[in-house]
């Protein structure tokens, strides 16, 4: 019996309907951009791995790193401890973010991030004496699958069997630099009774909704109009964050910057979990009290997880090294090209880039996990090419180290695919 069969009697895997499809491909190695299945077949991850993989699998100079680390210190609770890593990767990351952020606080995945992120919004005004319970979130947001999470989120698909246990939300439209007035007018109707808390958002792209852009001079309307309404924003940059924009993270391309921060994938570049969500000194300030009720009440076991706050710290260093810098600004030059070809095609709506980040729209209708989804996922593993479309999305977000023959694979493959649709 192969893995993959051996898999099948015990394991569910997410985002998966295994009545329709019960196999899950067995990999056995990954190196660089290429994962191999039990079979020997070699797939370029196009995607590294849900963005994660950023500087390729099993990354010699992290793993290294990762390894001195485990024979020192593994794992000790972040309650009542510290311990040099976490300093360490503190001090680093706060020389890296926007402007404003200076306390960091660890949790487990993106989830989990934005979860505290949400808890703490809503605290901050509770400690205040401010009673504020209401979130505003764009419409097809994404922010993962914890209730807070998911309560914020506005793709139906992941949400639907618990819309009515979830968190009143708030919706607006995405700005994309004809609606800023419409949106601005929405806000001011929504905080009204003065109990709108906080805003959550992801930075110029929505991942899960199919990569979707949107206009950094609107999002920063939309910004000053609750910071001047001492809304909470915050940032979840889980995806967008540590290069793929561009810039170190998304919100740097806007001039009004978040509270709070939420980051995860490639954070700690694939290697092991680990999330954190970051904030401004003032919202810190909010839980400082003679009254221990009004300090933050929310832990992770694996806090601050020494191995993955060495995996974190060797990730910023590569992201740094003028080799990772000049890749960044080489693909996102290849992406250019590509696009303004492939926009072309009459079976291409529309193309985007940005950073790292490549997405085209076909012309066609299609559920987002609906069969041409499933064609063409078959199609691209057929051909060496791990991608994963979002309806009728394709999106490329390579690892930094891929090739120049690697990326132009990848491009084949995509160009190659619109002739089955």
């Amino acid at each position: 019996m192969n893995l993959q069969q051996r898999d099948q009697k015990h394991l569910w895997h997410p985002l998966k309907q295994h009545q329709l499809s019960p196999e899950s491909l067995a990999i056995v190695k990954a190196k660089g951009c290429v994962l191999t299945d039990e079979h020997g077949n070699e797939y370029i991850d196009a995607i590294s791995s849900w963005y994660t993989c950023i500087f390729g699998h099993c990354n010699e100079y992290i793993t290294r790193k990762v390894s001195r680390q485990m024979q020192q210190l593994d794992q000790v609770m972040f309650s009542d401890f510290t311990h040099e890593p976490a300093v360490k990767l503190s001090e680093e990351l706060i020389k890296m973010l926007p402007q404003g952020q200076n306390r960091i606080f660890f949790n487990d995945n993106g989830s989990t991030a934005v979860e505290a992120s949400i808890k703490m919004a809503l605290q901050y005004h509770f400690n205040r004496g401010e009673q504020r319970t209401i979130l505003i979130a764009f419409e097809e947001g994404f922010h993962g699958d914890t209730f807070g999470a998911m309560s914020v989120s506005g793709l139906s698909i992941y949400n639907g069997p618990f819309k009515d246990v979830l968190m009143e939300v708030k919706r607006i439209p995405v700005p994309n630099g004809e609606n800023e007035h419409e949106i601005l007018e929405r806000l001011q109707k929504y905080i009204c009774n003065n109990d709108v808390a906080g805003f959550i958002y992801e930075p110029l792209v929505q991942g899960a909704a199919g990569m979707k852009i949107h206009d950094a001079n609107g999002m920063n309307s939309i910004l000053q109009f609750c910071k001047t309404n001492g809304i909470i924003t915050i940032a979840d940059e889980v995806m967008t964050g540590f290069g793929k924009t561009g810039t170190h993270f998304a919100s740097d391309h806007i001039a009004t910057k978040p509270d709070i921060i939420c980051l995860s994938k490639a954070l700690t570049a694939g290697l092991l979990p680990m999330a954190i969500t970051s904030c401004t000194e003032a919202i810190y300030a909010a839980f400082l009290s003679d009254d221990i009720t009004k300090g933050f009440f929310h832990c992770h076991t694996y806090s601050a997880n020494p191995i993955a706050c060495s995996a974190a710290l060797a990730g910023i260093e590569l992201l740094q090294t003028e080799e990772i810098q000049k890749n960044l600004k080489q693909i996102a030059a290849a992406h250019a090209a590509f696009a303004s070809k492939i926009r072309l095609h009459p079976k291409v709506k529309s193309a985007r880039h940005i950073g790292v980040i490549f997405a085209l729209d076909l012309n066609v209708t299609t559920e987002r996990y609906g069969s041409l989804r499933d064609q063409l996922l078959k199609f691209f593993m057929q051909r060496g090419v791990f991608l994963r479309p979002l309806g009728n999305t394709i999106y490329l977000q390579v690892p930094y180290v891929i090739t120049k023959e690697e990326l132009s694979k990848v491009y084949k493959v995509v160009r190659a695919s619109l002739d089955i649709i």
